[in-house]
């Protein structure tokens, strides 16, 4: 494939919030599935982290980082409407909740996939994960507080905040503890759950199975 985007990523990653965007832009792109053990070592070779999601873009840029990733192309593409406009006064929020989704929630989960990075006794494990579970909970409630009463998080518009959220929501402790805690948000990660020009990528990178969303 030649003249599109090259997205390292796969099944339950937060890839996918990346793979929604690309696809609500009708853009052309790549999947490079990273469970797969060439894929993985590819990916290494753009990122020597070894992380996903990793995007090269049509020019060649590489790019890392997930929500830093969803704001560029809206910026390269904002026909897509995928974004507050620099002189929208939704704006602020908008780069506020993209860089606390990434930053007090999306963080921990380095931690959280094995605790033993960080502590030696694997008693210890889950202790860990349950207070990061904790914390994730409280950092959604605060978001839920503090953003604007709508159809979408930051109200009328779909933007990829809502992407972003609907995926990193998937994760551990998952939707159940997620709707209780921010139930308006819950709405409008409903909303992108059932998209119809979503249902092909969810499908494939996040299928659901008996009472995923009541974990």
């Amino acid at each position: 494939m030649t003249g599109g985007y090259v997205l390292y990523g796969g099944e339950g990653t937060g890839a996918v919030a990346v793979e929604l965007a690309l696809t609500l832009m009708g853009l052309r792109y790549e999947l490079k599935d990273v469970p797969d053990a060439a894929a993985l070592e590819a990916a290494a070779e753009v990122n020597p982290m070894r992380q996903v999601p990793t995007l090269v873009f049509p020019d060649r840029t590489l790019m890392t980082e997930s929500a830093a990733i969803l704001i560029r192309l809206t910026e390269l593409h904002p026909e897509a409407g995928l974004a507050p406009t620099v002189g929208d006064p939704h704006r602020p929020a908008f780069l506020r909740w993209m860089s606390f989704v990434s930053s007090a929630i999306y963080a921990h989960y380095w931690v959280k996939d094995d605790p033993l990075r960080i502590v030696s006794d694997p008693a210890q494990a889950p202790v860990i994960e349950d207070r990061l579970n904790d914390r994730i909970v409280a950092c959604w409630a605060m978001m839920e507080a503090a953003t604007d009463a709508g159809p979408h998080i930051l109200g009328d518009q779909l933007t990829v905040l809502d992407l972003y959220v609907a995926v990193v929501s998937r994760f551990r402790p998952r939707r159940q503890r997620f709707y209780a805690a921010a139930p308006r948000m819950a709405e409008a990660v409903r909303r992108v759950d059932a998209d119809p020009r979503l249902a092909k990528v969810w499908a494939e990178r996040y299928p659901k199975f008996e009472g995923w969303d009541r974990m």
